[in-house]
């Protein structure tokens, strides 16, 4: 398995170049069974990341273009009415949306209303979407990479704080290094598909690995102790849940796993901690309406103050 993660590394290194430490979280994210929403402005690989991810694992993959229009049943499905049909039971049948697939792309997430915004809370949750009454069980493993603009871009609308703490990671790509770009333009095959390494069954037994990675009370002490200072102090405007800390602990595991090794170490710990909590110590849509500074409530700021505010040693 060490040997499939590092061909899978090195293959999605080849799409994108230079960006080695946001594809393991990339990859850490998909094994720790979770949802990941990168931020970043466009062109910057947000959508050949999450095709190239699909691609390597071998998984059934949708994109769904998030605009100010798209409704619900776009995302989701809909029942269609048959007047041919005799029996009254047959007269409706359900068409599945693109969200019944195993990588889902919601792609510019942030422009859609918030009522379809709405919409991928059960997906996201519970791995399922109902319709008109009726429960439809999602496709398994079930992967969704959320894509957004920056809040200041027109035509945005900020995810609520019950759908930011859905997403298991936030990553940004940012821009490439010069020879990182440079080899990027130097490529002659760049649209071209990536061999498929993994399958899904793969993956799965992936996932039930990570779950069963030794995890030590010192490790869970250290992770409570930084939930619980994000409680304690008033540095912290939206303290950690425990959703929060769950998604700590699967990601440390994650990452242990990818690195190769059987048990969590701090190291491992503080690897996936900015990622996975930047985006729920931010700011509240209420707290930017009361005028406070967002310089001073950065995410990923707050996120490494709280880290080293904590001696795993003294945990």
């Amino acid at each position: 398995m060490r040997q499939d993660i590092i061909n899978v590394q090195r293959a999605l290194s080849q799409k994108i170049i230079g960006k080695d430490h946001q594809l393991k979280l990339a990859i850490t994210c998909l094994l720790a069974n979770g949802h990941l929403l990168i931020e970043d402005l466009p062109g910057m690989g947000k959508t050949t990341l999450s095709h190239a991810l699909s691609q390597v694992f071998g998984l059934q993959y949708s994109r769904i273009q998030f605009t100010s229009d798209l409704l619900p049943s776009d995302m989701l499905g809909v029942n269609i009415f048959h007047s041919n049909e005799q029996d009254e039971a047959k007269r409706f049948s359900f068409r599945h949306g693109p969200i019944f697939s195993q990588v889902v792309l919601a792609d510019e997430l942030n422009r859609a209303s918030p009522k379809t915004q709405s919409a991928l809370l059960e997906a996201m949750e519970e791995r399922q979407v109902s319709i008109d009454g009726v429960t439809h069980a999602l496709p398994s493993p079930f992967f969704v990479i959320a894509t957004q603009n920056p809040s200041y871009q027109s035509g945005t609308y900020p995810l609520p704080e019950s759908q930011l703490d859905r997403f298991f990671m936030r990553i940004s790509l940012g821009y490439p290094a010069w020879e990182a770009e440079k080899a990027m333009l130097l490529q002659q095959d760049a649209s071209a598909p990536l061999a498929q390494i993994l399958n899904e069954e793969n993956l799965c037994e992936m996932q039930r690995e990570v779950a069963a990675i030794h995890t030590s009370d010192a490790i869970i002490h250290y992770i409570l102790r930084l939930v619980s200072e994000s409680r304690e102090s008033n540095d912290y405007p939206n303290p950690l849940s425990p959703r929060a800390s769950r998604a700590i602990l699967q990601g440390a595991k994650a990452w242990a796993f990818v690195s190769g090794k059987s048990y969590v170490t701090p190291e491992d710990v503080q690897a996936v901690f900015v990622a996975i909590t930047a985006h729920r110590l931010t700011l509240s849509s209420h707290q930017l309406a009361q005028g406070q500074q967002t310089h001073a409530f950065d995410g990923e700021k707050l996120s490494q103050k709280l880290l080293d505010s904590i001696d795993p040693l003294a945990a």
